[in-house]
This record gives structure tokens, C-alpha cells and sequence, in this order.
């Protein structure tokens, strides 16, 4: 039995803010989504890019909690899927709270965890209080950011809605997920 379950797959071949809701995805190991402007060994962020270009690349593919869309059409924002970015849209799975190298299995795909999806401004081009609803101030003054969160490729395959998701969390020591 599954942990979760995959709800919509996304990918775009240019740098564009959004990504296209597809039927299926391609994923390659140690590359991304097959066809998507993120994909790729070293970074490929554009201002990631500029300042590094040369790093591994951690945010092979962005997977976002189906959650989040509920929690922010509570706040009248209402989001679809790939709107933000994402190439996979998951549910039932607190992503945000799972420890840096877990890995989740989809079919023969496994992607390794690697950080929480830094928000940036450009969201608040699909809503304008898009951005403050996605960063989430604590009392103890410290930020937790509810965009998603960044994989690098193990096994490479092919992602289609409805497929399920299981979960391994890392033997050593819980560590916390950081923006990237």
C-alpha cells in the first residue's frame, strides 16, 4: 500500500515560471524530468546559473504538496497544477516535514529529497498575496517555506497521475529540509 499518491505531472522545455500539465513524465537519473529546463547534471536555474554554474544540481524536479492548493483556496488563491512551477503535484504526503535524503519511489522511479523550494517574487504574478501565503512566520521569528520541495533523480522512469508513492526515510540522524 502506498503513502501517498501522485496527482498531476508537469514540465515545461523552456524557462517559463509555470510548467504544462502533461499526461506523463520521463524522468533520468542524474538528470531530471526529460525535456525540462531544469533538467540537468549542474545547475540549471538561471540565477543559479549565472553565479555557479558548474554546482550539482539539486533541484532536479519540484514536487509540490496538493495540501498547499486547499490551504490557499481557503485564502480565496486559487492554484492549478504545474502554475507554480512543479513537475509533481503529490497528496497525502507531508512533504515539508520529511528529513533531507528520503526517498520516494514511484513505480521504478526513486528521487532523493535534497531541500525546500525557496518562493520568490514572481509568484505573486499568479496571485498577489501568493508569495506571503506561501512563506509562514513563526512566533520564535524563524521562517518555514510551504512551496514544495527540490529531488535529484536515482532511478530514472516514467510518472503518471494516480501512481503511488512510498516512502524511505534515511537511517542517520533526522535533518532538516533547507531552502535551496
Amino acid at each position: 500500500m502506498s503513502t501517498g499518491e501522485v496527482i498531476a505531472v508537469a514540465s515545461d522545455k523552456k524557462h517559463n515560471f509555470s510548467k504544462t500539465v502533461k499526461q506523463e513524465i520521463t524522468l533520468l537519473a542524474n538528470f531530471g524530468v526529460e525535456g525540462d529546463a531544469h533538467a540537468g547534471k549542474t545547475v540549471q536555474h538561471l540565477y543559479d546559473k549565472k553565479k555557479a554554474p558548474g554546482l550539482p544540481n539539486l533541484r532536479q524536479v519540484h514536487l509540490i504538496q496538493y495540501e498547499l492548493f486547499i490551504e490557499l483556496k481557503k485564502k480565496e488563491i486559487e492554484i492549478l497544477a504545474g502554475q507554480m512551477g512543479e513537475n509533481l503535484v503529490t497528496a497525502g504526503i507531508d512533504l515539508l516535514n520529511l528529513p533531507v535524503d528520503t526517498i520516494l519511489s514511484i513505480g521504478n522511479v526513486m528521487l532523493k529529497l535534497t531541500g525546500l523550494r525557496k518562493p520568490c517574487y514572481k509568484l505573486n504574478a499568479i496571485h498577489p498575496n501568493l508569495l506571503e501565503s506561501v512563506i509562514e512566520k513563526k512566533s520564535d521569528g524563524t521562517v518555514r517555506y510551504k512551496s514544495g520541495v527540490m529531488a535529484v533523480v536515482i532511478n530514472g522512469g516514467v510518472i503518471r497521475q494516480g501512481d503511488g508513492i512510498f516512502i524511505t526515510k534515511p537511517l542517520t540522524k533526522h535533518k532538516e529540509l533547507m531552502p535551496l
